[in-house]
């Protein structure tokens, strides 16, 4: 006669046979990802990393984490999983780089109430893609299932990065100062920061994820909100290493322009943008006028257009935008450093709609 089991894990709400299931089925996204230096496959209690086989002579390790905030509710409320996970790897990645660093690892950690493999695969599917355009390998992750936690098909994340730079080629440099020429890059969109905001003003004007976008009806609320991060680790690496000229990087997060730049700065510098220099994005434009947002609220809100801000040698300023350019990368020269013992920034002109 059979025993009575009594109460499993399972019955409790967390199937550990799909959990093992997920990770057979994504160890060949991760395989995808691999890069010299990777020495485990992903599955073990830890992903090993062999540093000596980078070619790093003097290496610093450089480590970040982070996560996409409420762009989630977007992804989770449309059913399009596909791309949230290069916006985490974007978030982690375009932090090292404006150490100077080359990322080297990814590891991720997806939460949810009950594990959906195929939604949970279509979000590695976009991690180890974001990877592959950062060259970093996804060597590890965590999986949580954790009923009572999370709603019905929610899900949270959570991704952190490790890179290396050679010790004399860490980011910021010493030798800032007034006349270095600030240059932008264009960002792709919203990135991930501003959500909150976005999806109040979204639910404000009676709209839906799946209706035309009233400044792009080709595509969707849904699919334009959705747009991936820009990963500018390629380009931004390639100018460092190719120019020499470049001093300092601001990734154009949360707190936008005015809160990011001044963070690479010493102390006694400020910085002084035209933002007539740039045309603000159709959906930047679009979030001003249905939120009748005053400019300054935007601009410490979104990128407005501007994802990433490179401080270059004002002699060398042609050569590092050739280079970018070359890339394939939209590149707007933004304003200066100026002398400023505030270290703040000076805003001029207006932000126009792009042409």
């Amino acid at each position: 006669m059979k025993k009575n089991q009594g109460l499993t894990y399972a019955q409790a709400g967390v199937d550990i046979d799909a959990g093992n299931a997920l990770v057979r089925a994504i160890a060949p996204l991760a395989a995808s990802t691999n890069r010299p230096g990777v020495m485990s496959a992903i599955g073990g209690f830890g992903g090993l990393f062999d540093l000596k086989a980078t070619g790093f002579n003097d290496p610093v390790l450089v480590a970040a984490n982070d996560g996409v905030g409420t762009k989630l509710r977007i992804a989770i409320e449309t059913g399009r999983h596909e791309t949230i996970g290069i916006d985490l790897v974007a978030m982690c990645v375009n932090d090292l780089i404006v150490q100077g660093a080359e990322p080297l690892f990814f590891l991720d950690y997806f939460a949810c109430g009950k594990l959906d493999p195929g939604t949970a695969e279509q979000v590695i599917e976009g991690v180890a893609e974001g990877c592959r355009q950062a060259s970093a390998a996804l060597i590890g992750g965590e999986t949580a299932e954790m009923p009572g936690m999370y709603g019905a098909g929610d899900y949270d994340l959570a991704g952190f990065a490790v890179g290396a730079v050679e010790r004399d080629g860490i980011l910021p440099r010493g030798d800032i100062e007034s006349g270095d020429v600030l240059i932008g890059l264009a960002s792709s969109g919203v990135h991930s920061n501003g959500f909150s905001l976005v999806r109040k003003l979204v639910e404000s004007q009676n709209l839906s994820w799946s209706d035309p976008a009233p400044f792009a009806p080709s595509q969707t609320l849904g699919e334009i909100f959705l747009t991936p991060t820009r990963i500018y680790v390629a380009p931004v690496l390639r100018t460092i290493r190719e120019t020499g000229a470049v001093k300092a990087l601001a990734h154009i997060t949360g707190g936008g322009l005015p809160e990011n730049l001044p963070r690479v700065l010493p102390e006694g510098l400020g910085t002084q943008i035209d933002l007539a220099s740039f045309g603000l994005p159709p959906v930047f434009t679009w979030l001003r006028a249905q939120g009748g947002i005053a400019d300054e609220e935007l601009l410490r809100t979104f990128n407005c257009g501007i994802g990433m801000v490179l401080v270059a040698e004002r002699d060398h300023t042609d050569e590092v935008e050739g280079v970018l350019k070359e890339t394939g990368e939209t590149v707007v020269r933004l304003g200066e450093v100026i002398s400023d013992g505030s270290g703040a920034i000076s805003i001029i002109g207006e932000m126009d709609p792009q042409s």
